[in-house]
């Protein structure tokens, strides 16, 4: 099948990277029913992101890539989200897999410049399973001579059907140091690497958000890019937590400002009702508290270095974005009425792709025994 795309410009011409959201934005949206409608992978659009260099948009200029700051990546996914929530949202966890990689590379010194070097140069799709992962690992990491053999399932993996590596980990009982979990990248085509096509879901259906099948695929010592104890916080998650939550975040507060004005449109007859007037008031309020709490988690990125005051900082703007997200959308059914319950209309699909909001780490509970733990001046692995 051929794809239509649009012409590409280069990179190096480009730096409003907003601009290019809106300009790809149109066509993503026309795909964006259909997507929905079949449970079917936004695979269209990655021609396209990858044809205006998307993909490479995190990576360092020195390095070949776009060179976008946390803000324009941010602000770069928020505006596609008002378009394709799918497509923001599966972007945006290559994305946040290479702006971590990025600031490690200018911060910490980290080797990651490989990596950096072939997403600019080849496009190459990384696939997080760090939501399904978290603190914890899932999988196991069994020693056999010159690396590890490891079994996991991988679920939530957004943007696999596009996917060139899979950025994960599994977890090894070393027997001097107990339970550890490995890092490691291991590319989606390799032997013992399946996908399992079973994203059915309510929402963001076209993320391609299948389960990577690990079956006894080898990963080499050298390989092994960290180590660190299960279930405890670690700078790498630190450094993650600040990083890519604003990035992540930034889809749902995009698709809460689609909502809104598909509201308005559809209350534009009745601006003089009080109660319409009341309505708006409340759903203005929400996508405010959900824009100010995604200000400061972007703040935080730019002005703060890793820790647990960082990281807490971090998950209060989360909860508080997504609680905002997901009430300004509902306050944007009841102003559009009657109108919302059609599908054609579009609120019904932002509705359901905004309640992806709430399972991202850290969620609520959680998030308030952490933000407690630092407030009170405790260990936050306690």
């Amino acid at each position: 099948m051929t794809v239509a795309t649009l012409e590409a410009t280069p990179t190096a011409t480009r730096t409003d990277w907003v601009a290019l959201a809106h300009e790809l934005g149109p066509r993503f949206a026309e795909r964006a029913a259909a997507a929905d409608d079949g449970d079917a992978f936004v695979a269209a659009n990655y021609v396209d992101l990858k044809a205006h260099r998307l993909i490479a948009a995190a990576v360092p200029t020195e390095l070949g890539g776009g060179g976008a700051t946390q803000r324009e990546l941010c602000d770069m996914l928020r505006a596609l989200a008002g378009y394709c929530g799918s497509t923001a949202l599966a972007l945006s966890m290559h994305t946040h897999n290479v702006a971590v990689a990025a600031w490690r590379w200018r911060h910490d010194k980290t080797p990651t410049d490989g990596l950096l070097r072939r997403v600019a140069a080849e496009q190459i799709v990384l696939i997080s399973t760090g939501g399904a992962d978290w603190l914890k690992s899932i999988g196991t990491a069994e020693k056999v001579e010159g690396g590890f053999k490891i079994t996991a399932r991988k679920g939530f993996a957004s943007g696999l059907p596009a996917g060139d590596i899979l950025m994960t980990s599994a977890v090894y009982d070393d027997p001097q140091a107990g339970p550890t979990v490995l890092h490691f990248g291991l590319p989606v085509r390799s032997p013992g690497v399946r996908i399992d096509e079973r994203w059915r879901a309510m929402g963001m259906r076209g993320t391609g958000s299948n389960d990577a099948v690990i079956e006894g695929a080898f990963v080499a010592d050298a390989a092994i890019a960290g180590r660190r104890p299960q279930g405890k916080w670690h700078r790498l998650f630190h450094i993650i937590s600040m990083i890519a939550f604003p990035i992540i975040y930034s889809v749902y507060v995009g698709v809460a400002e689609a909502a809104r004005m598909r509201a308005l449109r559809a209350a534009a007859g009745r601006a003089g009702d009080a109660d319409t007037q009341l309505l708006v008031g409340e759903m203005e309020n929400e996508l405010a508290s959900a824009r100010f709490a995604l200000a400061d988690m972007i703040a935080n990125a730019v002005e703060s270095m890793p820790g647990p005051e960082t990281t807490s900082r971090t998950f209060v703007g989360r909860t508080l974005a997504a609680r905002g997200a997901i009430r300004a959308v509902e306050k944007a059914m009841e102003v559009a009425g009657g109108a919302a319950m059609y599908r054609a209309f579009g609120l019904e699909r932002l509705f359901r792709d905004v309640q992806g909001a709430r399972y991202h780490p850290l969620q609520e509970k959680p998030q308030l025994r952490l933000a407690g733990r630092v407030a009170l001046g405790l260990d936050i692995d306690g």
